[in-house]
């Protein structure tokens, strides 16, 4: 931890950035390579290992970015992310979850620079949230405490890289 953390501190982060570590329920916030916070987490119902398809409860381990901010989120703060990531789409195709179109569509929204669909058969709307931590109870996401959601909601922007490790 920062010899300087103080929980209800103001951030204020040039380059702010993630790392989730799985395994540990951390959720590690970086200014570039300044460790600033590390936050308790709880993940997908199902924690353990990659997400594969809608509906297994799985937290997807990959780079991902923030594409959305929504502030009015029924998970009272959301930073969504860019899943399903292009790693994702090829093994979804591999194991027969996806199809062609699918994975062409996940294709070519990256190539545009776009957030690929979130109703497909791999899943979607992954992102992370508040409502607690208290044990692991989400559909993949990653959720924390509402007032670390809200810290993590004001210094993220669209863009900002977010990793999920194992």
């Amino acid at each position: 931890m920062p010899d300087d953390y103080r929980d209800d501190q103001a951030l204020h982060l040039t380059q702010p950035r993630i790392v989730v570590l799985k395994a540990k329920r951390q959720l590690h916030l970086f200014d570039g390579d300044r460790l600033v916070r590390i936050y308790p987490i709880a993940l997908g119902r199902n924690p353990v290992g990659q997400k594969v398809c809608e509906g297994d409860g799985r937290t997807p381990e990959s780079r991902f970015h923030v594409v959305t901010k929504n502030r009015q989120s029924k998970y009272h703060r959301f930073l969504g992310l860019d899943y399903p990531a292009l790693p994702a789409a090829e093994r979804g195709l591999c194991q027969g979850v996806s199809t062609e179109g699918e994975a062409r569509s996940i294709r070519e929204a990256f190539a545009a620079g776009r957030c690929p669909s979130w109703t497909t058969a791999l899943g979607g709307a992954i992102g992370i949230h508040g409502h607690g931590t208290a044990t692991d109870w989400t559909a993949g996401c990653v959720a924390l405490a509402d007032r670390h959601a809200e810290q993590l909601f004001d210094v993220m922007r669209l863009g900002d890289e977010v990793e999920i490790l194992p």
